[in-house]
C-alpha cells in the first residue's frame, strides 16, 4: 500500500506541475486552480507514505521520479529538447534514486 501511496502521489505531482506549465503565469484560471488541487492531494499521499517509508528514501523517489517524468513529459509534449546531456542527467537522476533504495533497507 506504501508503494501505490507514493506511486499516486508522483502521479499528482507531475499532473500539478503539467497543469502549471498550462497555466500559463495564472493566465488560465482552471489549470492553476488544477495545479494546486494536485499538489495538495501529492502532498496527501506522501504524508501517508512516510507512515512506512524513510523520509529520505520517500522524499528521494517522490521529487526524483516526478523529474524524470516531468523532463520526458517536457519533451514529448511541450517540444523540449531531447540533447544527449539531458538524457544524460536524467539516467543518473535513475541510478541515484536505485542506489538510494539499495542502501535505506526499505523493504515495504
Amino acid at each position: 500500500m506504501t508503494w501505490m501511496l507514493l506511486a499516486l502521489g508522483i502521479a499528482l505531482e507531475v499532473s500539478g506541475t503539467i497543469c502549471m506549465k498550462l497555466a500559463g503565469g495564472f493566465l488560465r484560471p482552471r489549470a492553476a486552480i488544477l495545479m494546486y488541487v494536485f499538489y495538495g492531494l501529492s502532498l496527501t499521499t506522501l504524508t501517508f507514505a512516510f507512515r512506512h517509508i524513510d523520509i529520505a528514501f520517500g522524499y528521494a523517489v517522490w521529487s526524483g521520479a516526478g523529474l524524470v517524468l516531468i523532463a520526458a513529459t517536457g519533451m514529448l509534449w511541450f517540444d523540449e529538447p531531447a540533447t544527449l546531456t539531458r538524457l544524460l542527467c536524467i539516467t543518473l537522476v535513475l541510478v541515484g534514486l536505485i542506489g538510494l533504495h539499495l542502501t535505506s533497507g526499505a523493504t515495504r
